[in-house]
């Protein structure tokens, strides 16, 4: 008698959504950014991308259906994105659940064409060895780049200055890398959750601030802390995880901000590094999440790089 087959992965599938761009006046270093029409044109884009991390707010829903809040408190999401979007275009994203009972399931993000927009993983205090990013960050590591023109002024081991804090409220402008507030940005978002609004009541006693913008919280400040490309040059995101270790970052709360660059790395169009950032409750003293960004500069977006120098 024949095996039986295993059973068919069970796929969990959200509305088509059409993402919202809030960086267009993004600028740092004095000039413009990737998300400007001109400069994405000057750099040969079809158009001016909209955030990667938007996109992550689409998968809330479906995993909130698996998991109920803990996703919100000691969710896991690591992701690779793949195409950029931009505004007028619809994604979808979807969540594949491998096997009843699995710890870290499949997410993917596409146009309505199918064109892959994100992949990633899932979880909630998943395996580390098992996310999308934990081999891409290891290969990373064991292959180093050779030298480097306009991140040479970053180096792995490098921390911030460990007394950065940041306390998110609605109206709180987030400066030039993110001219918008909390408020602009649930205006926007593509899953108004009620535990995103003021006066929510969530089990955590206060709003929450969606996973969405914990690159913003944690990204912001980063040149202030000696995280900087040499310029002029525009950068872009490559790969993002977000890890929430037992409660959702609060609106009105303090958090400390450390970080650190753990890799650096080169591809033909970009110079790259990783930097892992920890939120940790200004009061308890207790980690609450980790962003791991991976985020690159365009070689060509630098005058003068000397690409034969790296061919």
């Amino acid at each position: 008698m024949a095996d039986p087959a295993p059973p068919s992965p069970e796929v969990l599938t959200g509305p088509f959504r059409m993402p919202r761009q809030m960086l267009a006046d993004q600028s740092y270093a004095g000039h413009a950014s990737v998300h400007d029409e001109s400069t994405a044109a000057d750099l040969g884009l079809a158009g001016a991308p909209i955030e990667g991390p938007t996109h992550f707010s689409q998968f809330d829903p479906l995993l909130a259906s698996l998991w109920g809040e803990d996703w919100f408190a000691r969710g896991w999401l690591s992701s690779h994105f793949q195409t950029m979007v931009v505004e007028g275009e619809e994604v979808q994203a979807t969540v594949t659940v491998p096997a009843p009972g699995s710890t870290t399931v499949r997410v993917d993000a596409a146009k309505a064409d199918g064109t892959p927009v994100l992949t990633g993983t899932a979880s909630i205090d998943g395996d580390a060895s098992a996310t999308e990013l934990a081999p891409r960050l290891a290969r990373m590591r064991e292959s180093p780049p050779g030298r480097l023109h306009v991140l040479d002024r970053i180096s792995v081991g490098q921390r911030g200055s460990g007394d950065e804090t940041v306390t998110v409220g609605f109206d709180d402008d987030f400066g030039e890398m993110y001219p918008f507030s909390l408020t602009d940005k649930l205006a926007a978002i593509t899953e108004p959750l009620d535990w995103y609004r003021s006066g929510a009541d969530t089990p955590w006693g206060a709003p929450i601030v969606p996973i969405e913008m914990l690159s913003v919280l944690t990204n912001a400040g980063a040149r202030y802390a000696g995280f900087v490309a040499r310029q002029p040059s525009i950068g872009l995101f490559i790969d993002l995880e977000v890890r929430l270790l037992g409660s959702p970052v609060l609106v009105g709360h303090a958090y400390r901000i450390d970080r650190e660059v753990v890799a650096l790395g080169e591809s033909r169009r970009t110079e790259s590094y990783w930097t892992l950032t920890t939120l940790t409750h200004d009061d308890t003293g207790v980690p609450t999440a980790q962003v791991l960004l991976h985020q690159g500069v365009f070689k060509d977006s630098y005058p003068g790089y000397p690409h034969e120098e790296t061919a």
